[in-house]
């Protein structure tokens, strides 16, 4: 029997239901809301047969987990996780691939904000590490407003082997690191691409920091060392795509 999860937020339902209607079990508003985006979901749930339920808030407060949940929830099944051998089949489909890479990031919120960062700057696939990293929360879900259901996440088992099988491939990958080889807009980032993130905090991980085929660092004049990580990633992917463009 596969998982199931309780899904919250307007965007992140309105993906699921446009994207994969058939992981969507039911879908649960609350009583005496009506407006124009609600109504829309609730048509759109019902042009699959979706069943639909009204209850108060306290109930969707409890399925959720979460009273930030805009008067929506949906309960779905969860998608297979993707793995290696997904990530060799995403690769294949482009020539020049822009990939991202999250070592350990466990915030929900961040890994929500870079899902987003991600879907906007035409990434491929987000990989992250099995072990000590956030996957798909409900929280990630609603965060990341639609992208979580367009943009793979390819969680692996030994992040530096995949890094390597990635270079075999020809994709180039840069590591962000505040001692760094040069700083970001002096680095190359126009061909087969992969940015590596560091975790909150404690930044890329020794092996992934070795396993980068170059270091780059976003210059910073201010007193604050270092940015949040879901911010760091997006100066980071859009510099990769004004390159690439």
């Amino acid at each position: 029997m596969s998982k199931q999860q309780w899904v919250f937020g307007l965007h992140a339902i309105q993906a699921i239901l446009e994207r994969q209607p058939e992981q969507v079990i039911e879908l649960w508003c609350l009583k005496g809301r009506q407006d124009e985006r609600v109504n829309q979901l609730i048509d759109l749930a019902s042009q699959f047969g979706i069943p639909m339920q009204q209850a108060a808030r306290k109930t969707l407060d409890d399925k959720a987990g979460s009273s930030q949940h805009q008067g929506v929830i949906a309960r779905i099944k969860e998608a297979k996780p993707l793995n290696e051998n997904d990530l060799d089949l995403i690769i294949k489909q482009t020539d020049k691939p822009l990939l991202l890479i999250l070592d350990g990031v466990t915030d929900p919120h961040n890994l929500g904000a870079c899902l987003r960062n991600a879907d906007a700057a035409g990434v491929a696939a987000v990989i992250v590490p099995k072990d000590k990293s956030v996957g798909i929360t409900p929280t990630v879900r609603k965060v990341a407003v639609g992208a979580a259901e367009v943009v793979p996440l390819v969680a692996v088992t030994n992040l530096a082997r995949t890094m390597r099988h990635l270079q075999q491939q020809g994709v180039w990958i840069v590591g962000a690191a505040g001692e760094a080889d040069c700083d970001l807009y002096q680095a190359d980032l126009k061909g087969p691409l992969a940015i590596a993130m560091g975790a909150e905090g404690k930044g890329l991980r020794r092996l992934s920091r070795e396993s980068c085929d170059t270091l780059v660092s976003i210059p910073m004049l201010g007193s604050v060392s270092s940015l949040n990580v879901s911010v760091a990633t997006g100066i980071c992917l859009f510099e990769a795509l004004r390159q690439r463009r």
